[in-house]
């Protein structure tokens, strides 16, 4: 089997009503698709997460460019040496951000092609499932007019309650006050449910900030706090890990085992969340994955994109062993974003669903996935 050709899907669509994490304001949806086609008639698809504010044109590119050279002609099936050709070539203008994105796409498209050659679903080839459903948690709690919306953020708990969920990320980083005004409002609105939350403050603190706004959360029992700090402090990480009594998360803007080594060697977080279309593909979250269970560190997958992006993420997830072993081992649970996203539900014939706050794993080869072009052409950035 060889490569033929490979196709850049970037895709933007506006939103009726924008919304706010703590970095800035997101007034459209955005993905950056990947088709990688195969002289045998299978097709794979892969996604470079655009992060929030991230025009998906900056992937395209790299993808364009620098990395469908290299492989053209190539046998699709050999994911790890295409995986470190793509990244040695790029490596003196590479190594983080959109260009380890276009590599990501790239690698997840490829394993979506081995998954339907060898008719198994990816995480089969990733050495088995774990687990063959996962429990979903509610990413929300975006700002609309920005500080002040505690009560408004309250209704919403209650909402996605009861919609079924059970455990939530609550998104911080607006100022301490307001911060924790928002979290006093989402308690009262869940005491006595039974909820779990974590929260994320998208790195809007230095760590002094980041310490006192964990002290005043101590009493929420949260499962994680997501972020507290920039992505390359990671000596601040370790210093809030270091102070607070919560387990702490990170990791969706680290990238390939070299980002990770350090990331996880100087002891920075308790839970990593590397994302899919950020970190390498597959085929870098098998090396990040390896290195985390040495250090005892669990695996989290983060996933904000498309519909293709969460059913790659499905597949990796069945397949991450736990970290610390017991009969009653705490699972990794899948991000489920509640936020505005027309490609999620539209892009792909059967989207991801949650039923009671959980997600069966799907069977179906490859990822799984029917993209509608239709919607590409739709969505499509000329």
């Amino acid at each position: 089997m060889k490569i033929v050709d490979i196709n850049v899907h970037p895709l933007r669509t506006p939103l009726e009503t924008p919304f706010a994490f703590s970095q800035g304001w997101v007034r459209s949806r955005s993905a950056t698709l990947v088709e990688v086609v195969t002289d045998e008639g299978i097709t794979g698809w892969g996604e470079a997460f655009a992060q929030g504010l991230e025009p998906p044109q900056i992937a395209a590119a790299v993808i364009e460019s620098a990395l469908k050279p290299l492989l053209m002609n190539e046998d699709p099936l050999a994911t790890e040496v295409l995986w470190h050709r793509m990244y040695h070539a790029t490596r003196d203008y590479g190594r983080k951000g959109s260009v380890t994105a276009g590599i990501s796409a790239i690698d997840i498209a490829l394993w979506d092609i081995a998954g339907q050659a060898y008719g198994v679903p990816v995480h089969r080839l990733l050495g088995g499932a774990f687990r063959t459903r996962v429990q979903a948690y509610a990413t929300g709690f975006y700002r609309i007019t920005g500080q002040g919306e505690a009560s408004r953020l309250g209704e919403e708990a209650i909402a996605h309650f009861e919609a079924g969920f059970r455990a939530m990320k609550v998104k911080l980083g607006y100022g301490l006050a307001d911060d924790l005004q928002v979290m006093k409002e989402v308690g009262r609105s869940l005491a006595g449910r039974g909820v779990t939350l974590m929260v994320d403050t998208n790195h809007a603190y230095g760590v002094a900030d980041a310490i006192r706004l964990g002290y005043g959360l101590a009493d929420y029992d949260l499962r994680w706090y997501e972020e507290p700090v920039a992505p390359e402090h990671i000596g601040g990480y370790r210093e809030v890990r270091d102070r607070l009594p919560m387990p702490i998360a990170g990791g969706e803007n680290e990238h390939t085992l070299y980002g990770f080594r350090d990331f996880l060697g100087a002891g920075a977080v308790d839970i990593a969340q590397p994302d899919l279309g950020s970190v390498g593909g597959f085929s870098a979250c098998r090396h990040v994955i390896a290195l985390a269970q040495a250090h005892g560190v669990q695996i989290n997958p983060h996933v904000w994109g498309s519909a293709i992006a969460q059913a790659a993420s499905l597949q990796l997830i069945a397949a991450v062993p736990v970290a610390h072993h017991n009969v009653f081992a705490e699972e990794p649970i899948f991000e489920y974003d509640r936020s505005s996203h027309p490609f999620r539900q539209l892009l792909v014939r059967e989207p991801v669903t949650q039923q009671g706050g959980w997600i069966d794993i799907p069977q179906r080869p490859g990822l799984g996935v029917e993209v509608d072009r239709d919607v590409i052409e739709k969505y499509r950035i000329r």
